[in-house]
Order: C-alpha cells, then sequence, then structure tokens
C-alpha cells in the first residue's frame, strides 16, 4: 500500500542550530535508506509560511503498522507530527510511470466529485469515459504521474506542468471538469526526495 504522509516538524525552545543540523543530517541518510529499501517513494515541500516547517512524504507499507515502523525509525520524528492518508487504486492511474521532467514544476490536486442531483446516468457514464480517455491521453503526454483515490473517497493526483496557468488549462479540459471541486497544491523539490536525487 502506498501512503501519503505530511510530516510537520517543531523544534522545541531552546535546542541549538548545531542540534537541528545533526538531527537533519541523520535524517538525510536515513532517507536515502529508506528509498534503497523501497518504503520511501517520494518527498516534497508544499507552500510554506515564515518559520514553517513542513514535508509532504510518498511511503509504501505493507499496512499501517509498518507504516508506522517506518516514520518512528526517522530522527526527525522526535520533533515532529505526521498525518496519514491511505490510498486505493485509481482506475484512471498511468499504467506506467510517467518520466519527470527537470524543468517542470510538480502538483498534487485534490479532487472532490459531486454529480448533480437528477443527472442522467448516460451522462454520467460518458462523462466518466471520457476522464479516462483525457487522463490516459495526459499522462501520454508526460503531465499526469499518478492518480490515487484517497479514503476519504477523492481524488489525488500527481502533475506536472511549466506553469501553474498550463496546469489550470489541462484540469478544465477534463470532461469532469464541471462536477469537480478542485484544490491545487504546488510542491517544490526536496533535497532528500528519492527521484531529486536520482536526477
Amino acid at each position: 500500500m502506498q501512503f501519503p504522509v505530511t510530516m510537520t516538524t517543531q523544534v522545541p525552545d531552546g535546542v541549538t542550530e548545531a542540534e537541528v543540523d545533526e538531527v537533519r543530517g541523520r535524517e538525510g541518510a536515513h532517507s536515502r535508506e529508506l528509498a534503497a529499501a523501497g518504503q520511501l517513494l517520494r518527498l516534497w515541500r508544499p507552500p510554506l509560511e515564515p518559520g514553517e516547517w513542513r514535508t509532504f512524504g510518498l511511503f509504501e507499507a505493507n499496512d499501517a503498522d509498518q507504516l508506522e515502523e517506518v516514520l518512528s525509525s526517522m530522527p526527525l520524528r522526535i520533533w515532529r507530527h505526521d498525518d496519514v492518508m491511505p490510498l486505493e487504486p485509481h482506475p484512471n492511474d498511468p499504467a506506467t510511470a510517467t518520466p519527470l521532467d527537470a524543468g517542470a514544476t510538480e502538483y498534487f490536486t485534490i479532487f472532490k466529485l459531486t454529480i448533480p442531483e437528477g443527472t442522467p446516468a448516460e451522462l454520467v457514464d460518458e462523462k466518466v469515459a471520457g476522464e479516462a480517455t483525457a487522463t490516459r491521453r495526459l499522462a501520454g503526454e508526460g503531465k499526469l504521474i499518478r492518480l490515487w483515490r484517497r479514503a476519504d473517497g477523492d481524488a489525488l493526483g500527481l502533475w506536472q506542468a511549466d506553469s501553474l496557468d498550463e496546469l489550470t488549462t489541462i484540469l478544465k479540459s477534463l470532461p469532469l471538469t464541471d462536477w469537480l471541486d478542485t484544490d491545487t497544491i504546488p510542491l517544490t523539490a526536496h533535497p532528500s526526495d528519492p527521484a531529486h536525487a536520482a536526477r
């Protein structure tokens, strides 16, 4: 199973900068070990307020208990709170991995689908089929990287685009766009991201 984890770190008062640097150094080394073991898949930085320290991670584990063992093994966990959202496969997830474009920005999208009451079943089926075709095309064009279904029923997408304007145009082209409430989160590279290191 794959799990996205929001990791929020708050360093207690009185901890020296040297102590923080030492723990961060161990965190980076351990992240490389977890990546080599196939347990840490990706790391990103979301938009942050001044003084905020937060990271998005994508982990692989057999279940929630194994994931907790992995998260507990990370040195920064002594100052960190982790929020976990289990993922399930999405039928429109790209069948093959989409290569990352070093010049593009990655984005998370959270899609909440609301079908208007009274919509004919034939129209729903038509739009759902069109959505599947569109996502396959966008994956082939290198724009859609991954698509999952979250435990709360919403869909989580990972995209790459040259700009937010380009991504907005892409999302508006989706057949289901009129029924989607979409939250878009721009991501920046994390120094310990396994994919970033591979580049």
